[in-house]
């Protein structure tokens, strides 16, 4: 009896091994010496609804820690490929490719599989009633920390009885799941690539992806012409990490020592797998091919690390002379006006102490916009202003900032931390001098002067250690005046010696801080409406008043002081409830300004170059101050405004004093993320020239004439 037990069981495995769904292993078990990888073929017989479709599989069980490769592997290796010959009734047997994992192993990117992986194979019967025979040469390739090729012969003989039509085997259920991580068309997974540009001059590929729902960690593959490589893309999120840009240098091929080798990327067309969550169930992916076409001209173009700092240190120094700090030349000419006849020593001290107060806020913005950007949040130069609660904040500091210049009263610090600073410095000289380098940092971001939105576009394209060196530059460029008083102090100390003449220079400056004050309150209606305004300037007034009231009647100091934190609550309920301009107060306020801009329309645009028209789009915002000064000194007057009224011209104005997701992606792709941008679009130019940040007549005119009619 025993006998006969071992006999039917030896013949049942027998017809496993031979006729069931999966053949026997390539090995008996892995040996992380000369076997580190096994392998078999699966049978998930047909569906009921194509009788004639085989659905295969090709199961890959590796040591920990050990890859097999996608079939395009990156810089290193080979895909595991399969020769069919001598097997019956099988045709076309396509093997499909669950989406990798990306690899760095000593400098080289590589994508594949680690410890597992099944690849779905498609295959159709010739004769949906005969049985099949299965004979498949594998040569494959996988590493660790060395690489072994290897080869395996499998056979898997599916009689007529083992082709059951839609059987729910564990085999073909095996199959499905790794079919489902094969990235699809992305309308399943709410992922869409909408296009691809290359940037010739500097030969980054960019690549915009919008997904339905928020990425959480994203990566793209790209396959091209034989000999190119893609390195792993850089990525800059907004709409709430539904929309991004992955950017990427090319390299090999035409590109090494090549200045065309771009060219030979240009018109290709490009197959991109864009994935997200990958290892989770959750996985997101999907592939598409799109041809690479020509990115629009960018000042970023060809620039190195080095070139990107040297720019931002010259665009922070040029910031000093923009509009937009001229209110903190006041704290600037007190603090070396209050120097006069001081010690060398003391000097120094304070005005490393406001350089150091400007390095510490640029820092500050950096690290701000490093988590937003990794949020999903569109920031960019300025972006603080485009929040209400901010400019309350300003509004209010410039109000004390004010009533301080004007004696109505004193910020003391407490006797212990007087004397602390006392025996360390010069008082509470270091610690006010610190913040009047971060409010002069605060007010200079409305700001773009030349070369700034370049460098801060270059840092905002790339990683962390581009922002804050960029950053950090920058804050260097706008404390050089303070760091040349540092190193030559005599030219603060040389100064008459404080005196009656001060005060009457304090309240002038305070004057100018409370004209800087008016100015943000016309900002504040472009976010909350001109009554909300109007009600925090009245606020704030009321508070000026119960602090000089406070200083003329010392015993009603305390219940005026509980009235100035009233209006201050006040003013913060006004702000949050105020009601922002709809669009179409927007587009009613453009239409009349001389009737010749429109609302943004980014869509539009190739239609009106089609049509032969050029196209003028001016970004800007209220609280852009060199935005205000384009309009006034080019846009507005002269040949450039004739010119923006011409019959073949559409004058387009983008308003950004509020946060549009819009406008953001559309900067994004000139590699911009501050204002005044300006571009003029036309035949000569369907993607677009990019004008410099402060414009000019000359400028403007010959963009114009460029993106004409092509003679």
């Amino acid at each position: 009896m025993a006998a006969l037990i071992l006999a039917a069981w030896a013949m049942a495995g027998a017809w496993q091994e031979g006729h069931a769904e999966s053949s026997a292993w390539s090995s008996a078990a892995l040996d992380a010496k000369a076997v580190p990888a096994r392998l078999r073929l699966l049978s998930g017989g047909v569906a009921a609804s194509a009788p004639e479709a085989l659905l295969l599989g090709l199961e890959f069980e590796l040591l920990k820690g050990w890859k097999v490769y996608w079939r395009t592997p990156g810089d290193a290796g080979y895909p595991p490929e399969i020769d069919w010959t001598g097997s019956e009734n099988l045709t076309a047997p396509r093997m499909r490719w669950p989406a990798p994992e990306r690899f760095h192993v000593l400098g080289l990117e590589t994508l594949g599989y680690r410890d597992a992986v099944l690849f779905p194979i498609e295959a159709r019967l010739q004769d949906v009633a005969g049985p099949v025979r299965l004979r498949a040469k594998i040569s494959y390739l996988v590493c660790d920390e060395i690489c072994i090729p290897g080869e395996a012969t499998l056979s898997l003989d599916i009689p007529e009885a083992g082709l059951r039509l839609g059987a729910a085997t564990p085999q073909r259920t095996h199959i499905q799941a790794a079919l489902a991580r094969v990235p699809g068309d992305g309308q399943a997974a709410g992922l869409a690539i909408e296009g691809a540009e290359m940037a010739e001059d500097s030969g980054l590929l960019s690549v915009t992806v919008r997904a339905a729902a928020p990425f959480h960690a994203p990566d793209l593959y790209v396959e091209g012409p034989e000999g190119f490589f893609f390195t792993a893309p850089t990525i800059h999120f907004w709409d709430g990490k539904r929309r991004a840009i992955f950017r990427m240098d090319v390299e090999g091929g035409a590109l090494m020592g090549s200045e065309g080798g771009a060219a030979a990327i240009l018109g290709q067309k490009l197959r991109f797998t864009l994935v997200d969550d990958l290892g989770r169930a959750s996985l997101r992916a999907m592939e598409a091919e799109r041809v690479v076409v020509p990115a629009a001209a960018s000042p970023l173009a060809g620039k190195t690390f080095i070139a990107a700092l040297l720019l931002a240190v010259l665009g922070g120094l040029i910031l000093n002379l923009m509009p937009c700090v001229l209110p903190v030349l006041s704290l600037k000419l007190l603090t070396i006006a209050g120097h006069g006849g001081a010690p060398r020593a003391v000097v120094r001290r304070n005005f490393l102490a406001t350089s150091a107060g400007i390095l510490f806020a640029f820092l500050v913005l950096a690290t701000l916009i490093f988590f937003l950007r990794g949020a999903g949040q569109a920031v960019g130069w300025g972006f603080q202003f485009q929040a209400p609660i901010f400019l309350l904040f300003m509004l209010t500091l410039l109000t004390l900032f004010a009533a301080n210049l004007w004696g109505l009263f004193a910020i003391r610090l407490p006797v212990g931390v007087q004397t602390f600073l006392a025996t360390r410095g010069h008082g509470e000289g270091s610690a006010a001098n610190f913040l009047t380098g971060i409010f002069a940092t605060i007010l200079a971001t409305p700001c773009s002067a030349p070369f700034l939105g370049t460098s801060i576009g270059f840092a905002l394209s790339r990683g962390a250690v581009e922002i804050y060196a960029v950053f950090t530059a920058l804050g260097v460029g706008l404390a050089l005046p303070y760091l040349a008083v540092v190193l030559f102090p005599g030219l603060a100390s040389r100064l008459p010696k404080p005196g009656h003449w001060m005060v009457r220079l304090r309240r002038v400056l305070g004057l100018a801080l409370l004209a800087t004050a008016i100015w943000l309150l016309t900002v504040l209606a472009g976010e909350v409406g001109a009554e909300a305004s109007f009600g925090v300037g009245a606020l704030m007034a009321a508070l000026l008043l119960a602090i000089g009231l406070g200083r003329r009647f010392p015993r009603l100091r305390r219940p005026l002081g509980g009235l100035a934190l009233l209006f201050l609550g006040l003013a913060l309920l006004v702000t949050l409830h105020g009601t922002a301009p709809s669009d179409a107060e927007i587009r009613a306020r453009l239409l009349a300004e001389d009737g010749i801009w429109q609302p943004f329309d980014q869509t539009a645009i190739p239609a009106l170059v089609a049509d032969g028209k050029r196209v003028f789009v001016d970004v800007t915002a209220d609280w852009c101050i060199t935005c205000q000064a384009n309009k006034a000194i080019v846009l507005d007057r002269g040949e450039v405004a004739e010119a923006l009224r011409a019959e073949d011209v559409v004058a387009m104005r983008a308003d950004w004093t509020r946060p549009d997701e819009r406008i953001a992606a559309y900067l994004a792709q000139f590699g911009r993320f501050g204002i005044p941008f300006n571009a003029v679009y036309g035949p000569g130019a369907p993607t677009g020239i990019p004008l410099p940040e402060l414009l000019s007549q000359k400028a403007v005119l010959d963009a114009m004439r460029r993106a004409g009619p092509k003679e």
